[in-house]
């Protein structure tokens, strides 16, 4: 797989939530970033984890200067999980698993008892739109690491409304960029230790929508920026940890698979997972043809893969059993287009998913 980047589970999005685990005195079998915990070992008042929705190295790179406040903080490079979404990046910060165990794969997916494609976020069937009935039963339990905590820091979440969390009693819903800065602010005023899990989902849609390039992320991504130093200036005691569950690239193109009635007579139902990483459902009596004609048509944009190959090859992480719901084959874009699975199917400018750039993310790390 020349020029992939492949999912590093000794220096990933899921190691950060490791080393913060292990802070808390959660249970944690994955490995830590030995410069992540050694800042922890600071014994600060505040521990913040910010994670920007998109905002990987190559967003950071294109919109901001060498000398930026986030810029010049970098500490570490660090991938993401495969695909490189949100729906399983920020799962398994959130839970310390890794993909294979969690099982939140990508935006739509599909449960073969419920012959649907599902976005598994909304719990919409990704067709029709409308709710479905139980699928997250086939899922990971979401068991995140912090509720498991045994520590002397007070645990609090900052995240938009629709996040689901089991305390909401310690969590603050924060729908702007000033209201999300400021609460992170107020808390750490707070006396008493404070720990503070943040998710922010900027400037991710703003990219999907305008582009990575584009005047709209570039404004977003410095304002950002200018908020977290801000912030850093004007709390005390505090270790800040501020990452991103992966990055976006500009689309160049798109592939519409949907429409390519000889490739869906070989399929069970559309193409689903996601649209850089995209996840096949071959009827059994097709599934040699399917690989030949696909090989024939796509192959260069995509770099088709059976998907057991790819968990064998660990890049879903090194255990868990949820296998079953990546179909038979993946095929990752190797250039920058875009699939376009269904008729429903955005033509986004920007977005993520592949193994290219996008898999690169920062880790920032501010001690005041």
């Amino acid at each position: 797989m020349k020029g992939f980047i492949k999912p590093d589970f000794k220096n990933c999005v899921l190691n950060i939530s490791a080393a913060l685990a292990e802070f808390l005195g959660a249970p944690n079998k994955n490995a830590t970033l030995p410069i992540l915990k050694q800042a922890l070992q600071s014994d600060a008042k505040n521990v913040v984890f910010m994670c920007f929705d998109g905002l990987g190295l190559h967003p950071l790179k294109l919109n901001v200067q060498k000398d930026d406040f986030l810029m010049r903080n970098i500490k570490q490079t660090l991938t993401s999980t495969f695909p490189s979404t949100t729906t399983n990046a920020t799962t398994s910060l959130l839970t310390n698993q890794c993909p294979l165990e969690h099982g939140w794969f990508g935006w739509s997916m599909y449960f073969q008892n419920m012959h649907s494609n599902v976005d598994i976020f909304l719990g919409t069937d990704s067709i029709s739109g409308e709710k479905v009935g139980d699928y997250k039963s086939q899922l990971g339990q979401l068991n995140y690491y912090f509720d498991n905590a045994k520590t002397d820091y007070q645990i609090n979440t900052v995240f938009p409304k629709y996040v689901e969390v089991a305390h909401p009693e310690r969590n603050n819903v924060c729908m702007s960029r000033e209201q999300f800065f400021g609460c992170i602010q107020q808390i750490c005023e707070r006396e008493g230790k404070q720990f503070i899990y943040s998710y922010y989902p900027e400037p991710d849609s703003i990219m999907h929508k305008h582009g990575v390039t584009s005047e709209q992320a570039k404004q977003e991504i410095q304002n950002i920026s200018k908020s977290c130093e801000e912030l850093f200036n004007s709390t005390s005691d505090t270790l800040f940890v501020i990452s991103a569950d992966h990055g976006q690239i500009d689309v160049e193109g798109y592939v519409d698979f949907y429409d390519d009635d000889e490739l869906m007579d070989m399929l069970e139902i559309y193409p689903f997972l996601e649209p850089r990483a995209v996840a096949f459902k071959v009827k059994n009596q097709k599934l040699k043809q399917f690989e030949q004609y696909f090989n024939l048509a796509y192959s260069q944009d995509f770099e088709l893969h059976k998907s057991n190959d790819l968990v064998k090859q660990g890049y879903f992480g090194e255990c868990g059993d949820k296998q079953d719901l990546l179909g038979d084959y993946i095929a990752i874009c190797k250039t920058n287009k875009i699939g376009i699975l269904n008729p429903f199917s955005p033509a986004f400018k920007g977005h993520h998913t592949g193994l290219t750039q996008e898999m690169q993310v920062p880790l920032i790390l501010l001690r005041n």
